[in-house]
Order: structure tokens, then sequence, then C-alpha cells
């Protein structure tokens, strides 16, 4: 399915952060995050950081977001938008960029602090599925 992302779905994706952030299980830092994400299909899917005492355990809120979709029936990320406490519109880690790599559709978009870019232009050269094919 290809969807053109206009302002009211950008809007709905970033209340479906908002709304996720509000689940965030966030003690030791108090740094709540939300993401969602707009699927190839038209569903929304979204999720929330999970903290845990052990801090390198910590679950960012793009990773609950893929195991959503892992357990939603699978499908492609078409757009993406995260937010911390205050609103505010944040970039995915180096570790969670990989992450949404993997699982976006063709023509990914994500919502960041210097506006829409593509998957290509936060993760250029990235390595993929794609390199671990066997020649034939």
């Amino acid at each position: 399915m290809t969807t053109e992302i206009d302002d009211v779905l950008w809007e709905s994706l970033r209340k479906a952060a908002t709304a996720a952030m509000g689940n965030a299980y966030a003690p030791y830092s108090k740094y709540p995050v939300g993401a969602a994400a707009l699927l190839d299909d038209g569903r929304t899917i979204s999720g929330c950081n999970v903290e845990n005492a052990s801090y390198g355990l910590t679950l960012c809120a793009e990773c609950t977001l893929v195991g959503a979709l892992r357990m939603g029936g699978g499908g492609r990320i078409s757009a993406f938008y995260c937010v911390d406490e205050a609103g505010a519109v944040l970039m995915p880690c180096g570790r969670c960029r990989q992450l949404l790599y993997e699982f976006a559709a063709p023509g990914m978009v994500l919502m960041t602090s210097h506006g829409i870019k593509t998957m290509g232009q936060i993760l250029p050269d990235a390595f993929g599925p794609k390199n671990l094919e066997n020649p034939s």
C-alpha cells in the first residue's frame, strides 16, 4: 500500500506516540519515550521505552514498537514518529535506526527535529538482510 503521509496522518502518529509514552516504564532515567508507526497496510502501532535496573537491558520505544509489529501479524513501516515527555520529536538512536531499517517499507519516512527524512537519509549505506544473502 502506498500512502501519502499528509499533515493529518503525521498528527495521528504524534498523538499515538504521545499516548504510548504515557505507558513508558522509566523509573531510573525519568525520561519516558513513545513511538508510533504507520504500517504499509494502514494500521498504526506504537511502543514505549521499558527500563531495567540493569541499564544495558533497557528497551527503547522502537524495540517495543517492533515487538508489537511482529506480534500483530507483521508488516512494514511506512512512517515513524517518536516523542519525549514534553512532546518534542526524538531521533532514534543508532541501534534503533538499524532496527527500523530492518522493518522499513520502501520509501519509509520519519519525523525528525529537522523535518521529514527518509530512512536512507538517517541511515545511509545501511547494512541489512540483502548483505547476508548468498551470491548465486
